[in-house]
Formats: structure tokens, sequence, C-alpha cells
């Protein structure tokens, strides 16, 4: 079934959870084609750091000389594996009031040499340059790892999004425009809609900058996309285009798009480390308007098969129930409540060092990446229903870990071609 945007966020704040230019945006090169040059050493803590942003952002510090430490639950690697080995791995949970998960991390070790589960505790005594806070969706969390680390770090990184901003109705707005608010400033739901994540990601914004006043930076990015992705959000395209044959294109190849490859923001986040940066931004891209066309037609010419797109209007989209933010992955149209939801200044990102590789790497990647990963869910899929089988219970109610988590079936794709032409002819 197809992952709406809402319930992937939800289930990862629960679990928890380039510039396309193809030619005129002005491409910058990613920070890791440059050469390298000499950069004072930083001590880096990640708070998580195993799902998806997390080990690009180890990737990123370790290639530039950094030293670097990551604290979770040990959940997320018993999925996918933490292949770093020069890195500190401190196990608890973040939430204060609350022992981790398991006495025992992935590997079947202990994780603490009394053989208890831990919290935040452990983090004192120790000293970093910055925190990137990357698995904070509930302020009273955010808090409690501020508060305790703001004598030991410089400076905390905080990745909040793009939903913390009130709506999306205006053009080209920046980091100025209103901010989401909560009726209960203490709720810890996501609300039955999901109504309650913006507002709960600004009250963490706000958690990090009072425990880090001039030393905290906020970064709201849009759609992460590239390899490693467990939502499929993005990867649907390039994955759907490589089966070839029509492809239903909804919209406009003229509706904008914004998008960040996980990468680029990796890399941006050290590069914030390095500099010491404070302030707010919009982490996303590209550089100049990126559309939807150009954006389609970078999955098409990386697929052998090369598929024909077919453009589906809005409207007749609308009228058979698939015109809105989740019907179709990444893709929302630029209307009324949605108008400017792809349309944010990300100008002073870019001033701060944020660029942009182009959409054919993104591409690229996530072709070279998805085939293996489908094969680790499978095994991960198998291995879960074994472990359930093994102590006497019923084993879990799992989707086909070869069918992507985003983007409506084939069999849905087809009916609404074939309606669409029936229609267009009438």
């Amino acid at each position: 079934m197809n992952t709406t945007r809402r319930e992937f966020l939800e289930r990862a704040a629960i679990q928890a959870g380039a510039a396309l230019a193809l030619g005129a945006c002005g491409v910058q090169p990613s920070r890791s084609a440059e050469t390298a040059q000499a950069v004072d050493r930083k001590r880096i803590l990640i708070l998580g750091g195993t799902g998806f942003l997390g080990p690009k952002t180890v990737e990123a510090a370790l290639a530039r000389g950094h030293q670097v430490s990551v604290f979770n639950r040990g959940r997320t690697e018993k999925r996918i594996p933490f292949e770093f080995k020069d890195v500190e791995h401190l196990y608890g949970n973040r939430d204060p009031l609350l022992p981790a998960d398991d006495a025992r991390g992935p590997d079947g070790k202990l994780l603490n040499p009394d053989g208890r589960p831990r919290g935040l505790e452990q983090l004192e005594g120790k000293r970093w340059d910055a925190i990137i806070d990357n698995s904070g969706y509930y302020p009273r969390h955010v808090k409690a790892s501020a508060d305790l680390l703001a004598k030991s770090a410089q400076q905390y990184i905080y990745i909040s999004s793009i939903s913390a901003y009130a709506g999306n109705r205006a053009v080209g707005a920046d980091e100025s425009a209103p901010l989401a608010k909560l009726t209960d400033p203490a709720v810890e739901t996501m609300g039955a809609n999901f109504e309650n994540y913006g507002g709960l990601k600004v009250l963490c914004e706000q958690a990090a900058e009072a425990a880090f006043p001039g030393r905290a930076a906020i970064v709201r990015p849009g759609y992460i996309v590239g390899p490693g992705d467990p939502t499929d959000r993005f990867t649907y395209w390039p994955a759907r285009a490589a089966r070839g044959g029509e492809m239903l294109a909804p919209g406009s190849p003229s509706d904008p798009l914004q998008w960040i490859d996980v990468r680029d923001l990796a890399e941006w986040l050290v590069l914030l480390v390095e500099r010491g940066t404070a302030g707010v931004f919009n982490a996303i891209g590209p550089q100049g308007r990126g559309n939807w066309g150009e954006v389609l037609e970078a999955c098409v010419n990386a697929a052998s098969a090369r598929p024909t797109l077919v453009w589906v209007p809005t409207e007749w989209l609308s009228a058979n129930g698939m015109g809105g933010e989740d019907s179709f992955p990444i893709w929302a149209p630029p209307t009324g409540e949605m108008a400017g939801f792809h349309t944010w200044s990300n100008a002073r990102a870019v001033a701060a060092g944020l660029r942009f590789r182009t959409m054919e790497d993104t591409v690229a990647a996530i072709h070279a990446w998805l085939p293996g990963d489908l094969e680790r869910r499978a095994r991960v899929t198998q291995q879960m229903i074994a472990d359930a089988k093994a102590k006497g219970q019923e084993p879990p109610r799992m989707a086909d870990p070869k069918v992507l988590r985003a983007g409506p079936t084939a069999e849905r794709e087809r009916e609404l071609l074939e309606k669409w032409k029936r229609d267009s002819k009438k």
C-alpha cells in the first residue's frame, strides 16, 4: 500500500523515525568532490545517527577527519547494519523517563558494563564541539538533551522540518514566515491527522535555542531524498521509470518541486560544525527554481526502458481522488493551501554554504542502492517472522518487502491512465 508522507513521519516519530539545474540553475559540486583541505578536527555527537541522514552525516564527518560519537537505542542497527568502525557508539534512551529498549546491542553484547540500559546520564562528563540532533520529535526530549549538553558542547544543530511553518499558501516565503502553534504545548502525540507534527517541531527548536542561545543552528529540510531513504517517496519515480511503458506524470511539467539529496544535507551539516554556524535555515534545493518536468525527465533518461510520460492534469486527478499532497509521492499540486509548498526560499542556507548535486547524480545513486536494499528488507522480514515462530508467537503481519512503500501500485496507475484516456476523448 502507498505510505503517505504523514504516515511515514508519524511512524518515524513513534519509533525514534540537489540542485536540479539541468543546465541553467548553476549546479555546484558537492563538498565530497572537492579537494580535501585542512580543517580543525571536531568532536561531533549525533543523537540518532543510524537511520537515513545519520549514516550519511557520519560518513561525511569521517571523510573530513572529524571524531564522531552516536547515541541511540540500538534498534535500527538490527535492521540496517551500521558499518562505521571508527565511531564511538553510546546506547541509551534519550527520554529521561525511560530506559533503553534492550539491555543488549545489535551485536548481542551488553550495552553497558553493568548490563543495565541507561539514558542521557552517560553523556555527562564528556565533551564535544557540536551536537547534531536528528532524532528529536518531542520538546521534552530535546530539552533534556540540550540542557544536559549545554556546558559540554559549543554548538547544537537541530534537524527540524519545513513543516514547522504554519502554512504553505505563500509563494517564495523565507525563514521569517509564521510558525505552527499547538493548542496544548505539553502534548506528546502526533494527533489523529498528524496535526501536531509541525507545532512539536517548533517547540523542539525553541528548546534547543533556549539551551544554546546564539549557538544553535535550526535546519528545516523539505523532502530528503537519495540512497538509503526508508520512505521510498522519491525513490518511487526512478524505480517506476525503470519499468518502462506509459508512466503517469501528475500535474504539469512546470509545477515547482523542491528536495534535498541526503548527501548534500549531510555534508552541509558538517560544514556548519566546521564553521560554528548558528541561525535558522531552510535546507532545500535546488539553488534556483526546480520543476517537476525536469525531475521526471532525469528519471526517464536514467531508465534503459525509457518510459513515455503521460501528463495528467491536476484538475482531473482531483476529480478522481488523486489530486492531494499524498496521492503521488513528492509532487503536490501548486494550488490553494499548497501553492507555496515547493517554493520556499533557501537563500540563507545557500549563503551558509549549502551546495547541490545534479538530479542525475541522485537518480544514479538510487539505482545503485535500491536492489541491494530490497534484498536486505526481504532478509529482515524473513528473520522477524522466523524469530516470532521460534518464540511461539504469531508472526507479524508485514507488507511484501519487495514492494516500494510509496506511490500508486502498477494496477492503480494503469486504471488511472485508462480512465484518463477515455475521459480525454470525450
